[in-house]
């Protein structure tokens, strides 16, 4: 335990010390914001008040809707691109010779491994926890209309979303060990993620046959249960002004809230059960990949 907390503790250190990598790490979810804010709000909003067309709809509930649609693809897509930027250090410890020294020690490779694990998800939740804060001052500004329990079960799926990542990132990045495989990766993560999950773009706008194959990808679940809980408030004051239930279940599968699977209605349930079984498997594959794999290299 006292070589964990050590391992922990120094990857902390390191992560921290580097300032490029800390502040790039911070500063991109709130640039991201920004251009959410100035670039899609609009268009979010238009789309809104063309879908609801004929209906009476108050403007800071508009605001509302859109501020949950915007912070939610923020979230769920910097709880994957922050932990693989945190997640670096582990490549750059084979890089630099430091993974070489660590295995000299009386620690076993396991605690490295772990240590490693625990230190990328502890520095993601802190940088996705600072995004998350500014998110809901943006909301607060916008509509406010979400309870204590939205708040909370939000900031819950921020840190799921934040274990995934930090799986995913983990088998990812064991085999990577060059500058050039870091770049090649962390471009193609931030690049195309935010699609491929639903963030960027709602799954209800692709074909039948694309939505089908998002549908088998955990992230996908993460995204929705992340947007679910930011606009929550907001669909319950529909309820509330009177609007038929159809209406309301219109935008929630045209904001992913609902999702299909082969036609099928996902549950919620099903989406957490998706998300903490894939938890579970990924870390299953580094513990795996770390006993054999990291063993036959160390021979």
């Amino acid at each position: 335990m006292s070589g964990l907390l050590a391992s922990i503790k120094r990857n902390c250190k390191v992560y921290f010390k580097d300032k490029a990598m800390f502040f790039s790490s911070l500063i991109t979810p709130i640039i991201l914001l920004v251009l959410y804010v100035f670039f899609l709000a609009k268009v979010f909003k238009d789309n809104f008040n063309q879908s609801l067309e004929g209906v009476a709809c108050p403007d800071k509930l508009i605001n509302g809707m859109v501020a949950g649609q915007l912070c939610s693809s923020l979230l769920a897509v910097c709880c994957i691109t922050v932990a693989f930027c945190s997640n670096m250090l582990m490549v750059q410890d084979k890089v630099t010779g430091v993974r070489a020294d660590l295995a000299i020690t009386p620690a076993k490779r396991s605690v490295h491994a772990l240590g490693y694990y625990i230190s990328t998800l502890v520095t993601t939740i802190i940088v996705c926890g600072v995004a998350a804060c500014c998110s809901l001052i943006y909301i607060a500004c916008s509509g406010w209309y979400l309870s204590v329990g939205d708040v909370f079960l939000l900031l819950s799926d921020v840190v799921l979303l934040s274990m995934f990542g930090t799986a995913l990132s983990s088998v990812i990045n064991f085999f990577l060990s060059s500058q050039g495989q870091m770049s090649a990766v962390g471009t193609a993560v931030s690049a195309g993620y935010g699609f491929i999950c639903g963030a960027y773009m709602p799954i209800s706008f692709f074909g039948k046959a694309l939505q089908n194959i998002v549908g088998f990808l955990p992230g996908t679940y993460g995204t929705s249960l992340v947007r679910y809980h930011s606009m929550a408030g907001t669909l319950r004051e529909m309820s509330a002004m009177g609007w038929d239930s159809s209406v309301i279940e219109s935008i929630k599968d045209s904001v992913d809230i609902n999702l299909y699977l082969f036609g099928s209605k996902v549950e919620i349930w099903v989406s957490y059960l998706v998300l903490v079984l894939s938890i579970v498997a990924l870390v299953g594959v580094y513990v795996l990949l770390n006993m054999f794999v990291g063993k036959k290299r160390k021979k």
